[in-house]
């Protein structure tokens, strides 16, 4: 047992006994604990949330996958951290390196998961017809977000025909919510309560990251949001990137999602953006009955198959 003393006490605890995380074993294992009743990490935790932070970056970077020094760099690692990892994270299949290219990219056990998951993003699979017939229809390019704690998460980009092209989102991109034209949407349909509380939890990044959306910002969006429907973003994330955003609500009115649709500044404009914005709320609303359709049918189906036994 080992006790340092800092601004803040920590109790390292070291056990020199043997534990087993599936097939692995591990040795060494320590506890660290804010003697004021601070988070507990141990080393096992730690590896794992770095070992996510990779999987996380390659959902974003694309099939054409990154190098392991750049892995290290955006997720904050040493060099040698970032190469253990990948090895592990490659033994286990959940990645795969190219060796003409030394590039790393998903693999089929991140692809396995990917599926299993797949019951909890009906919404998406829904919206997925709906989605592509908005992007033919405005040629441009179209985002579904789904809400997940204080961030809205880009589920699916569907590009329509216009050239020039809105790159500032790909699919698995998290966004605070209050950034963005579809975060912004979903945040506006939350009470004052809950917007304020999620301004306060996110101030710090939010202002560090887009320094541009204040609370006042924000609010503002939110206020027109709520006037006209729809979330006009005239570039406050970036400069002439503009957007403009739905939430998308369930059965019982709460917000589950977004949909959005990004173009630059000339190309959507004051004037086109409230065409979109209108065209938008129709698409909400479909995509709400067919939410509710589904569930619907989904509890006659299970109603059908239940058999009571006297």
């Amino acid at each position: 047992m080992k006790f340092t003393n800092g601004s803040t006490a920590t109790l390292i605890l070291e056990f020199q006994i043997p534990l087993f995380l599936d097939h692995h074993m591990i040795h060494n294992f320590r506890v660290y604990t804010g003697m004021d009743g601070g988070k507990i990490e141990t080393v096992g935790a730690q590896t794992l949330r770095r070992g996510l932070s990779v999987l996380r970056l390659l959902t974003r970077v694309g099939p054409g996958g990154i190098r392991v020094s750049d892995i290290g760099r955006r997720v904050g690692l040493n060099k040698a951290t970032a190469i253990r990892l990948t090895r592990t994270l490659t033994d286990e299949g959940f990645v795969i390196n190219d060796p003409v290219s030394g590039r790393y990219r998903l693999g089929p056990e991140a692809f396995a998961v990917g599926l299993a998951a797949e019951p909890s993003f009906e919404l998406q699979r829904l919206a997925s017809p709906l989605l592509r017939r908005l992007a033919l229809e405005t040629g441009d390019t179209v985002l579904f977000s789904v809400l997940h704690g204080h961030e809205a998460i880009c589920l699916s980009r569907d590009e329509g025909d216009f050239p020039i092209r809105n790159q500032l989102i790909k699919a698995g991109d998290r966004w605070l919510l209050g950034v963005g034209a579809g975060a912004c949407a979903i945040l506006a349909a939350l009470s004052d309560d809950e917007v304020r509380d999620v301004l306060v939890r996110n101030a710090e990044v939010r202002m560090a990251r887009f320094p541009r959306c204040t609370d006042a910002a924000v609010w503002d969006l939110i206020a027109q949001t709520r006037t006209h429907g729809y979330c006009l973003q005239p570039g406050l994330v970036v400069e002439g990137s503009w957007a403009v955003g739905v939430p998308v609500f369930d059965e019982n009115q709460r917000p589950v999602a977004a949909i959005s649709i990004a173009a630059i500044e000339l190309r959507l404009g004051t004037v086109r953006s409230v065409q979109i914005g209108s065209r938008l709320v129709r698409a909400s609303r479909e995509l709400t009955e067919l939410q509710i359709a589904s569930d619907t049918a989904a509890q006659g189906d299970v109603q059908v198959g239940t058999v009571d036994v006297i």
